[in-house]
């Protein structure tokens, strides 16, 4: 099975997001991102650029899902929702992106990413992402 693997990155600096096309560390362990800006490569370091993954899922409208963007899931039972983060756990010992920021009420007994795309009961949509699109966060329990 052949998986996709493609990062984009934002740019603290510039305040936007980018494709990634290239991703190399130096000697002193400094990384150095070279992303598309659509006319020419631009170069991003360190902390300027803060890269994401992408999970390999696609939403509900076939837009590509990656680790900081923000879903709304909705059930097709009643129409309820929910805005959640998908994150990247591996840091704390569950190699997996998953969803941060579910409300209690929703239970998963496993991978609550996983659960919705098998299940296929909910739908998921990008709706931002938290770095441009913080607002969309505020306010959440």
């Amino acid at each position: 099975m052949k998986r996709e693997i493609k990062f984009r990155a934002y740019s603290s600096h510039n305040h936007k997001m980018y494709p990634v096309s290239n991703i190399e560390w130096d000697i002193d362990d400094h990384i150095w991102v070279t992303a598309d800006d659509g006319k020419n490569g631009i170069e991003l370091i360190d902390e300027e650029a803060n890269l994401m993954q992408y999970t390999g899922l696609h939403d509900k409208n076939g837009r590509a899902i990656y680790e900081g963007d923000i879903l709304r899931v909705t059930t097709g039972e009643d129409g309820e929702s929910y805005v959640a983060t998908v994150k990247w756990f591996g840091d704390e010992d569950y190699p997996a992106f998953d969803l941060e920021g579910i409300p209690a009420a929703w239970n998963y007994d496993a991978n609550a990413l996983a659960t919705i795309f098998q299940s296929g009961v909910e739908t998921c949509e990008v709706i931002g992402n938290i770095f441009e699109d913080k607002q969309l966060l505020e306010g959440k329990q």
